[in-house]
């Protein structure tokens, strides 16, 4: 080792002495080079040299500083004996510290750097690259100044020339003394040295002199100018948007260096090659981005049309493709939530903030374009329901919240995140702005849409309202904000006509998303108002009046109850009440919150809701000393709360605003404190006497409304069914749980605390969990029990044995008096007839949950009963509704009961022949028929589905029994809570059960009540695609059909969102029912579907039929072979072809993720793209310009399908919870495309067709989606890119490296120095 070192200290000596001998002698450089090149290689050691380079560079800094050193270190750069990039680290280091000592050195340093910091290719192609860039970094220290994980070459490259760049702008703000303006006050750069003595120190000049000083400046000047080379080189400006890109938080400190600079540069405006405007330009944000150069023209405006959201092209106006058909998912969403039977646990604002953002991604709209998409789904919604046929569950008063509530909800959270997202106070504020600015275009724009504006009548006077504040206003006629109350629409002058954007825009001024500058807008006010009409508010104690101070009186409480509140201010007002008033004022305000301001209080609703989930939840009175729970003496107060949000409505109220588990959570020690306490004590709540059953019984089924309680946990569904499809109470109490953690976070991150008001947000409360109520869980668990397997377990002379016979013989007294012991041979007990009348009710004062615990014992004995003869259908009804009377919270164990009873499939049949059970006869072959018109006008044609028949109808036992108890009751609004508790479970059963159960149930209820037969019919039919997998089929294939325009029917002949959803439901038509948009149908069907993990193999299948179809109705190349105008013709063609190619897959992704949300993606991406791949296709076009444009037009819709249902189910960031699911998914698909890129997998399918997948796929992800390569493992990006390159597809490839993160960004850096990527500048 001793000898190895000495040989090299020999002949570093022997370089120096032959560089001194040069310059002593004025050798010519080359031949010093040659020499020197000789002796180093009769050494041994290999070139370029790292280690000359330093011995070079140290002789010269500072002992040997003259002319001769610089041209002999020159001449071996040129002939590449040490490296360039390693000398100019090495000189930046030494030199541009004491350029002002040496302002000849500085300037030639920086002529070295124009020449050899453009020739980044021949570095990474050169010998001992790896070496070379490891001396750099180690001279540099750029991985621990950029904290840069690892030492990849690629990674040092880029921060080697970030390094070089921010250099120069440190030292040139330095020499003009802007240094210390910055906010760093220094640079983290040695370009300032301990020495900074005046004199001269060149070897080229005397003293120091004027020219020395003109030197200097020249200097900045120049440095600058090289700033704006090094962003104007292809290569190096590419490397730097890398940084921009991968490194933000460096970048923002650099720009912020840059702007100091362009702003105060003397040096920069006398600069002759660059001007600050310039320099601006070359740096901005959109100056770089890496281009799509794609080999033909057709195959670029196929990224770019598939990727856009511009449907300019007259090609795009017909069949489908209108601009309005972009948002059609918007649409598809919007409707599905409408479905009653469904309680979701996310905030549909929530949902619908991701679905937008996703939409606005993959197609590229502008946010003004994305915002009035966003209106006019909303609006569509609320006409579909203006008039569609009356049914069981209202929707007008949901559907206005979706538009007034739910949706500007949604644009509060885009505006807020946008501003959240933006790192700096300046770029927050111009983000925000910009926006802003793009809602208020799409609101203006909406005046536009008259016909979609027209208020629903329940809607209309509050529209009226809005029209008449705002015309107030540009009259300068000042009114309070009482003024409108109690004012009758004959007070409002004749020419103020309101409308659905008068009520949109209050509902932003609320959310002070708008002023009251929209006022202002052309034609939003029509006429002008000089008289303050007449008003009676004065009469007519309102909202103005308790702002005052004034009591609640009677006559204000009616007001009130009928009067949405206007303001947050007033809401919380009352909440006031409702904590610290007396008791009946509390009970007033209840009832308050509960009316209209809960139901028509759009622009303050999300704050109602939640308060009404907080008074569920009264706290424990500072003196409070009982032994039962604190809750009982809150009985009234939550009996008024409890009834007046128990409506099927109110409940999807709460459902939107995602507050269904925080409303769980605060039922469930309702149920359990005033189920454990027997019925003794009575309270007075408006005249109506009620105990702490009836407390119960209406807190227990407005629990129960939240869950599929009358299904075991996975019912019939595999796991692919939707989310939220299997609530369970455990899962509700997670859900909550986890919002506490969620609101708690949200409080302690102080840029978004703006989001909070006073009293509504956050969350309160402590994690609670099902065991914490032993009742309620004693009760769940038996459910459960009996929903599983047969009844079983009582045992004689046990309290649950006594509360039966006592059940029994109140249910039966009638069968009791006429002297039959009827009791035991029902309940197969050998005991006596049990208690006389006269001790029934002793024996039925019982804690509510006593008495559910016996209650599935006394539904069996009675069924028994029933199928064996004992007991009258009429008995048994009669029976089972009073049961309900006394306990309305058994209805749940009556629905729960019969319902497994009915699957087990061990009951007789029942003949429903008008005798012993109720008769359909009179309308069951109507509606049978009415169903099957509805399938054929939709186009589902079902031939096994039988018509009419000679038998009578038929029903199980206990279905019939079921059905035969919901129509004994009286509709009206004290039954309608348990009516619509029975309504969805009794519908589900019926639907599972065979043909013609559900059309018989359906008769029945038609019967009873005839304005409700259209909305019944219309949802019997969901039973035949429960039982048909064909007919779901043939329904998708109509939904394609009629989105795409490609049916006969007049209404879908265009296509678009009007053919596939239709307006609305109802008789429109003399003579029938009208047709039903295929769409709308399967919105109302899809969950009845058993299975839906066949979903995505089907949408495929149908997908690629329409892109054959879609490719088949472009005109032949033949015929425009000849004609002039073939080119223009034929590229429009393909422009249509390729929009209404992405309108299907736009399509296909919304069915999938709306029929099986997150699960069935991530199904569609594991398995079902992959096999469909792997497998051959017998219809797919082997060749032919035809087969050539389907195969590239099917991998386009696939792509697309892929990519867009990702961002609907995962969100574009990482903002929404299934994100968390993103990774793994996305990284096994991207795992597959790289197998089989590489050889591994083999294809079954059209290699065009695979080609056009992958291209398609990367593009679309990079363009839009382009954080979900952050959470790839690099390694698998580097592979898809290595198989990119082999297509020749290398843009793409970077493309796909530069949007991976700061792992690939090495990998980035060497793809661009090596091919020398074109930019778009």
């Amino acid at each position: 080792m001793a000898m190895v070192t000495g040989k090299q200290s020999s002949l570093w000596d022997g370089v120096i002495e032959l560089t001194k001998l040069a310059q002593l002698k004025g050798t010519d450089p080359l031949m010093w080079a040659m020499q020197l090149s000789s002796t180093l290689n009769s050494a041994g050691h290999s070139l370029p040299s790292t280690d000359v380079a330093n011995l070079l560079v140290s002789h010269i800094c500072w002992d040997n500083n003259d002319p001769i050193a610089w041209k002999l270190l020159e001449k071996a750069l040129a002939l590449r004996i040490v490296p360039p990039m390693f000398v100019l680290a090495l000189l930046s280091n030494r030199v541009v510290p004491t350029r002002r000592s040496y302002p000849v050195a500085y300037r030639l340093y920086m002529e070295l750097l124009k020449i050899y910091a453009f020739s980044l290719p021949s570095l990474i192609n050169g010998p001992n690259y790896q070496k070379i860039m490891e001396a750099i970094n180690d001279t540099l220290h750029v991985s621990q100044i950029f904290e840069l994980q690892g030492s990849e070459s690629g990674l040092i490259v880029v921060g080697f020339i970030f390094t070089i760049v921010w250099e120069l702008l440190d030292a040139s703000l330095d020499d003009e003394g802007l240094l210390e303006l910055t906010v760093e006050k220094k640079s983290r750069w040695p370009i300032t040295s301990q020495d900074m003595g005046l004199n001269n120190h060149d070897g080229f000049a005397g003293g120091r002199t004027e020219k020395h000083e003109v030197l200097s400046k020249s200097n900045t000047v120049m440095a600058i100018e090289i700033i704006g080379e090094l962003f104007r080189d292809k290569v190096t400006s590419a490397i730097l948007y890398l940084v921009r890109t991968n490194m933000p938080t460096h970048w923002e400190s650099f720009t912020q260096n840059l702007r100091l600079l362009v702003s105060n540069s003397s040096a920069l405006r006398t600069s002759k090659n660059i001007s600050p405007e310039a320099l601006v330009q070359l740096t901005s944000d959109d100056h770089v981005v890496l281009s799509r150069k794609c080999k033909t023209s057709s195959h670029k405006r196929s990224h770019a049309v598939m990727a856009s959201g511009s449907l300019g092209s007259s090609a795009d106006q017909c069949h489908g493709a209108s601009p309005a058909v972009l948002w059609l998912p918007i649409d598809l969403f919007l409707e599905d939530i409408m479905d009653g039977s469904q309680v979701a646990v996310t905030s549909a604002a929530e949902t619908l903030t991701g679905l937008v953002k996703a939409l606005q991604a993959v197609n590229s709209s502008p946010w003004k374009d994305t915002f009035l998409g966003l209106w006019i789904a909303a609006l569509r919604l609320v006409n579909r329901e203006r008039d569609s046929s009356e049914g069981p569950v209202p929707r007008l008063d949901t559907c206005l919240c979706v538009l007034l509530s739910i949706t500007p909800l949604a644009i509060v959270n885009l505006l807020e995140e946008e501003e959240m997202n933006c790192s700096s106070t300046n770029q927050r504020k111009e983000s925000s702005r910009k926006r802003h600015q793009d809602l208020v275009f799409s609101l203006q724009q909406l005046g536009d849409f008259e016909g979609l504006l027209t208020p629903p009548l329940p809607a209309a006077p509050l529209a009226i309202l809005a029209a008449a504040k705002a015309m107030m206003f540009l009259s300068g006629v000042s009114v309070g904000s009482g003024y409108f109350e109690g004012m009758s629409l004959n007070d409002i002058p004749a020419n103020c006509v309101g409308n659905l954007r008068h009520l949109i825009v209050e509902a932003c001024i609320a959310r002070n998303i708008l002023d009251t500058s929209a006022y202002l807008w052309p034609g939003y006010v029509k006429g002008r108002c000089n008289q303050v009409p007449r008003s009676v508010s004065s009469q007519m104690p309102g909202w103005s009046s308790l702002m005052k101070g004034s009591p609640l009186t009677p006559q204000m409480v009616s007001s009130l109850v009928s009067t949405p509140a206007s303001s947050l201010a007033e809401i919380e007002k009352i909440y006031e009440i409702a904590v610290n008033g007396s008791d009946d004022d509390k009970v007033s305000a209840a009832a308050i919150l509960c009316g209209a301001s809960f139901a028509r209080g759009w622009n303050i609703q999300e704050h109602t809701v939640l308060f009404i989930t907080r008074l569920l939840s009264p706290p424990v009175p500072a003196n409070y000393s009982g032994t039962e729970s604190h809750l009982i003496g809150y009985a009234r107060f939550l009996n008024v709360l409890l009834v007046g949000v128990s409506s099927i409505d109110c409940v999807q109220i709460f459902s939107l605003h995602g507050l269904v588990p925080q409303l769980a959570g605060a039922l469930m020690p309702i149920c359990e404190a005033f189920g454990s306490c027997a019925p003794n004590v009575k309270w007075i709540v408006m005249s109506e006497e009620i105990s702490s059953h009836a407390v119960f019984s209406n807190a227990f089924t407005l629990l129960l409304k939240l869950w599929r309680f009358d299904q075991p946990p996975l019912e019939h569904r595999m796991d692919a069914a939707p989310v939220g499809a299997h609530l369970t109470p455990e899962y509700l109490l997670l859900v909550r749980n986890s919002q506490l953690t969620s609101s708690d976070d949200l409080q302690k991150d102080q840029s978004k605390i703006k989001l909070l008001t006073r009293l509504s947000s956050p969350l309160s409360g402590e994690p609670i969990f099902l065991d914490s109520f032993p009742k309620l869980t004693l009760w769940y668990r038996q459910h459960q029990a009996c929903i599983a397997s047969p009844l079983s377990g009582l045992v004689p002379g046990t309290p649950v044995h006594q509360i039966v016979e006592a059940l029994l013989n109140f249910m039966f007294r009638k069968i009791n008096r006429t002297g039959q012991s009827l009791t035991p041979a029902i309940s197969g007990s050998s005991s006596s007839s049990g208690p006389g009348n006269e001790d029934v009710s002793l024996h039925l004062k019982l804690p509510a949950w006593d008495i559910l615990e016996a209650v599935p014992f006394v539904l069996d004995a009675a069924l028994t009963g029933c199928a064996h003869g004992r007991l009258s259908p009429r008995e048994l009804a009669t029976g089972l509704k009073d049961l309900a009377d006394f306990l309305p919270a058994s209805l749940a164990t009556i629905v729960s009961y019969f319902s497994a009873e009915v699957t087990r499939g061990i009951w007789k049949l029942a003949s429903m022949n008008g005798t012993d059970w109720p008769s359909p006869a009179a309308n069951l072959a109507t509606v049978e028929q009415q169903i099957k018109k509805i399938l054929a006008a939709t186009g589902v044609n079902v031939p096994s589905l039988t018509v009419g028949g000679n038998s009578p109808a038929t029903l199980p036992l206990p279905l019939a029994a079921l059905v035969s108890l919901t129509i004994t009751y009286k509709l009206d609004r004290s039954t309608d809570r348990f009516l619509n508790l029975m309504g969805p479970a009794l519908s589900n059963l019926a639907t599972g059960c065979p043909w013609p159960c559900m059309p018989v149930m359906v008769a029945l209820w038609a019967q009873k009540v005839k304005r409700w037969s259209d909305f019944l019919v219309f949802s019997a039919s969901r039973t035949v695609f429960h039982h048909n997998r064909d007919a779901v089929v043939q329904l998708l294939r109509m939904c394609f059909a009629a989105t795409l325009g490609q049916t006969t029917s007049s209404i879908a002949s265009n296509g678009g969102v009007g053919a596939l959803l239709g307006h609305g439901y109802g008789s429109h038509f003399l003579g029938g029912i009208s047709p039903v948009a295929p769409g709308l149908l399967y919105l109302r069907v899809h969950r009845a579907v058993p299975n839906v993990m066949f979903m995505t193999e089907e949408v495929v299948s149908l997908l690629m039929h329409s892109v054959r179809d879609i490719a088949s109705s472009l005109l032949p190349a033949e015929k425009l072979k000849n004609s002039k105008y073939a080119k223009k013709y034929g590229q429009a063609s393909l422009a249509g072809a390729l929009t209404r190619v992405k309108l299907a897959a736009t399509l296909s992704a919304s069915l999938v993720w709306i029929t099986g949300g997150v699960v069935l993606v991530q199904s569609l991406m594991k398995e079902t793209l992959p096999s469909w791949f792997i497998s051959a296709h017998g219809t797919e076009p082997s060749g032919g310009m035809s087969g050539g444009l389907v195969a590239t037009l099917g991998g386009k819709a696939l792509a697309c399908f892929a990519v867009i249902s990702g961002t609907f189910a995962w969100g574009v960031d990482s903002s929404s919870p299934a994100a968390k699911r993103r990774s793994s998914t996305l990284e096994a698909h991207l795992e597959f495309v790289a197998g089989v890129l590489h050889g591994k997998i083999s294809l079954g399918c059209n290699k065009s067709t695979w080609k056009s997948y992958v291209s398609g796929l990367i593009s679309l992800i990079v363009r839009c989606t382009p954080n979900w390569l952050l959470e790839v493992d690099v390694e698998v990006l580097k592979s898809i890119s290595m198989g990119l390159k082999q297509w020749g597809e290398e843009e793409l490839a970077l493309s796909l490296l530069s949007s991976s993160g700061i792992g690939a960004m090495g990998a980035t850096a060497e793809m661009i120095v090596e091919g020398g990527m074109n930019f778009v500048k």
